[in-house]
């Protein structure tokens, strides 16, 4: 019994496989060509995998799964997980279609190549087996040429979907692969309704360019009336749609497509219509109720919806936040006009306009309104689409320029009003004019008493100046005479010792010791000789500076330059305060080279800079303890066309209100009788104006400050 069961079910297994492998594939025939073409529907397979012998017209795709893929590539999700799959369909053509001149149009999200009876007949975008290389094209219809040359017919379809695009309603989702078959007139005449939809759309741009142009005008005219910059936004928006989308049809890339049809998105629905609302509310003020914000919210964040909800994406992110913004605006429109406001009937004309055709256009979008030839639906849609759209914008461009006019119209009968005024006031300036005329006779007595008097006081201020000037120039002369009178000084007294320790030497009969002394005071001599001279020059070039002249330049090797005066200065102030100390640092460019300066003036601005570093450096250590050590440093550098010289110290640093003054004729921070207030200010003007460079500042309370000179090089 058990043997006789398994011999049965063998039996019916081997039936099975053979009825299975015997069936037939039936073909789709074509005996006619509609004026709209055949759209090929029906009777496709598909398999997953990719093979070369898929293409053959006489393999047997009996087994395979059978698919519409004419729907959206949502709806065919075992299409998307393959990397490579095959779509196969069968034709029985008419023999009145034979070596006839027929046209095929393809819409599809994917990439893929075409194949008649083995033969490839078109590549649309890059099929690959690897995600990344795969190129989506979609030819939008484009027709190709198509011929027919025996009655059974196999097209095979190797195709690829390419992964990562966001796929919505833009890029037409519905059409996976829509192949129809036509008469070459046909999609000639479906082209020609592509190519005036294009150019109807570049019109609407521009017309929509045009209000949102005239309306910012407006705007800027009469800025009061913030409803025309709202409209005129309106109007940017809806023009930058239209060019985008013409952009959008035309283009074969389906990632175009997709992040296009995203930002087209945006600019129609989000900013078109919430400038519109906006508009609305500033025409006919009144409280922004819970139905304003949440149509804000709706608008500006129902795209996330359309691209989120798949499936009822198109109507709950695009024709329900669009309807209910516009029977807002009707709504608004129409309450002001059973309130009385003049005008806005034009303004219900043109929103329930938009309403009537918009519905009409929904109708054809749909395919609910039959009899539509194929190419006519899409050129109809546009039609009727911005037909709404022009009804509410022409509405409202002519509301908004007649309340234009009546402004201006108003202005002008106010200017009118103010004219007249104007000539009253004229007759009684004139009267006034009479009594100020005695009063200015009488007052014109006064003033030129007053005038000699100003005259008196004015020579007085100028000898003062005079004397001023003179003062100013004195002082710069003994602020800067001061260092080398003081080596004068501090070289004599040395001079005055030696020569008494001389005396002593030769006393003892030590002639060699007595010689090493005179040699001191031989140089000691020298430098009060020299000192002395520097007082000299340092005094006519204070003459110089004073007459506006710094002298002639001369090629200068500053860093000998720093170094001197840097140890002057130091030794000067040795000299005044033995018990003073402090640590000096240098820092040169050994690629310096010679600069062209006066070397005189630039060491008097060193000379200056390094007497306030080591004041600054003294004064501190007199407030800090043991462990502070004075520091004093110069550095040169060059770099960027020019030569710097930073003087830093650890001194005690300015606080901002004294930093803002130093440059100042005449300002000091030392104390009475120690600073003339004339060392920064010279130092300034001989780097400013005399050697076009700058000095700059930086310094922090207790922390010290820095000096920068820096001069073209």
């Amino acid at each position: 019994m058990r043997h006789s069961m398994r011999h049965l079910f063998l039996l019916l297994f081997l039936l099975t496989t053979v009825v299975g492998l015997g069936q037939t594939v039936e073909p789709i025939r074509i005996d006619s060509l509609p004026a709209q073409g055949i759209l090929l529907n029906k009777g496709w397979k598909w398999h997953a995998g990719d093979n070369s012998d898929w293409a053959k017209p006489e393999f047997d795709d009996s087994l395979w799964e059978s698919v519409d893929p004419t729907q959206g590539v949502y709806y065919l999700p075992q299409l998307q997980k393959e990397s490579v799959g095959w779509l196969r369909i069968h034709l029985q053509v008419d023999s009145t279609l034979l070596n006839k001149p027929l046209a095929f149009q393809l819409k599809q999200t994917a990439a893929s190549e075409l194949f008649l009876n083995g033969k490839l007949l078109q590549r649309y975008g890059m099929v690959s087996s690897q995600p990344e290389n795969v190129n989506a094209f979609n030819p939008a219809n484009g027709p190709s040429g198509l011929l027919f040359d025996q009655t059974n017919q196999v097209l095979s379809v190797r195709f690829s979907i390419q992964k990562g695009i966001p796929y919505h309603a833009f890029n037409d989702p519905f059409h996976f692969f829509r192949f129809r078959i036509a008469e070459v007139r046909a999609t000639d005449r479906f082209n020609d309704s592509r190519i005036l939809l294009r150019y109807m759309n570049f019109i609407y741009g521009g017309l929509f360019f045009l209000l949102g142009f005239i309306h910012l005008g407006f705007f800027i005219t009469f800025p009061k009336q913030k409803a025309n910059v709202y409209f005129s936004l309106f109007g940017f928006s809806a023009s930058i749609a239209n060019i985008l989308y013409v952009y959008i049809i035309q283009s074969n890339s389906m990632t175009f497509k997709a992040y296009a049809g995203i930002i087209d998105y945006i600019f129609l629905l989000s900013f078109f219509s919430l400038f519109l609302l906006l508009a609305i509310y500033s025409l006919f003020p009144e409280p922004k109720r819970f139905i304003f914000w949440f149509l804000v919210v709706y608008l500006l964040f129902g795209f996330i919806i359309h691209l989120l909800t798949f499936e009822f994406g198109l109507i709950l992110g695009f024709i329900i936040p669009y309807f209910l913004a516009f029977i807002e605006v009707f709504r608004i429109a129409f309450k002001a006009y059973r309130k009385g406001k003049k005008g806005a009937g034009l303004l219900v004309f043109g929103s329930a306009s938009y309403v009537v055709l918009h519905f009409v256009f929904f109708l054809i979008l749909f395919g609910i309104l039959p009899n539509i030839p194929i190419g006519h639906n899409f050129f109809l849609t546009d039609v009727f689409y911005h037909a709404s759209i022009i009804c509410i914008s022409v509405s409202f461009s002519i509301y908004l320029a007649r309340e234009f006019a009546f402004t201006s119209k108003d202005l002008e009968q106010k200017l009118g009003e103010v004219q007249q005024l104007s000539q009253e006031k004229q007759q009684l300036l004139a009267t006034q004019n009479e009594t100020l005329e005695k009063q200015v006779e009488e007052r014109t007595f006064q003033l030129n008493h007053s005038l000699e008097n100003l005259k008196a006081t004015q020579t007085q201020l100028i000898q003062k100046e005079k004397m001023a000037s003179l003062g100013e120039l004195t002082a710069g002369i003994a602020h800067e005479i001061q260092n080398p009178l003081n080596f004068v000084n501090n070289f004599s007294e040395v001079s005055v010792e030696l020569h008494d320790e001389l005396g002593e030497e030769l006393d003892r009969g030590d002639t060699a010791e007595a010689k090493v002394i005179a040699v001191d005071i031989k140089q000691n001599l020298q430098k009060i000789t020299q000192h002395g001279q520097r007082a000299s020059s340092i005094v006519k070039g204070m003459l110089e500076h004073s007459r506006t002249s710094t002298g002639d330049k001369q090629p200068t090797d500053l860093n000998a330059l720093a170094d001197e005066y840097l140890r002057l200065a130091y030794h000067g102030l040795r000299a005044k305060d033995k018990d003073f100390n402090a640590e000096l640092k240098t820092d040169f460019d050994p690629n310096l080279g010679m600069v062209e300066v006066v070397p005189q003036e630039l060491g008097r601005v060193l000379l200056n800079l390094f007497n306030n570093a080591f004041y600054a450096v003294s004064e501190n250590k007199k407030q800090q303890p043991d462990s502070y050590q004075p520091t004093v440093s110069v550095s040169t550098k060059r770099e960027n066309g020019q030569v710097e010289i930073q003087v830093r110290d650890n001194g005690t640093g300015m606080p901002e209100a004294v930093k803002a003054k130093i440059f100042q004729p005449f300002f000091t921070a030392k104390p009475t009788g120690q600073g003339t207030g004339l060392g920064l200010s010279l130092s300034y003007d001989i780097v400013t104006k005399g050697h076009g460079g700058s000095l700059d500042v930086q310094s922090t309370e207790g922390a010290g400050s820095e000096f920068v000179i820096r001069l073209p090089a």
